[in-house]
């Protein structure tokens, strides 16, 4: 399996606490910086998951997770993060196939654990 992380993240600052909490893991990350390259590059690199940030004002993360919804073979789990009060926007992304949203700030303190959860998800023990 692949483990190349599509990065839907604009800012750049941000994008480097995202890429600095994952490359040291072993994971490539691959970054989306516009709407046209979301399919482009979800199409080419196989990817193991993908990160969107729904409140990123460069990429319209509706738009791009139904263009993700309609091709079956670009389904791939994935992590969003918005900010913590839009709960229209977490049911939404839900909607759209989004595995797992956060809030901003536990995406922050936490992306290598999403990730990890994401990509290697543990049975759950619950009976």
């Amino acid at each position: 399996m692949s483990t190349t992380i599509l990065v839907a993240v604009t800012d750049i600052f941000f994008y480097t606490k995202v890429r600095d909490a994952l490359r040291p893991q072993g994971y490539t990350l691959e970054r989306i910086r516009n709407q046209e390259e979301v399919l482009q590059k979800a199409a080419s690199v196989a990817p193991a998951a993908m990160i969107i940030n729904m409140n990123d004002s460069g990429i319209d993360a509706f738009k791009a997770l139904e263009a993700l919804q309609a091709d079956p073979a670009l389904r791939f789990p994935m992590l969003a993060f918005a900010n913590h009060e839009e709960v229209d926007t977490w049911k939404r992304a839900k909607e759209l196939g989004v595995t797992k949203v956060v809030s901003r700030n536990e995406f922050s303190s936490r992306t290598k654990d999403l990730v990890e959860a994401l990509i290697h998800p543990q049975p759950s023990t619950q009976p």
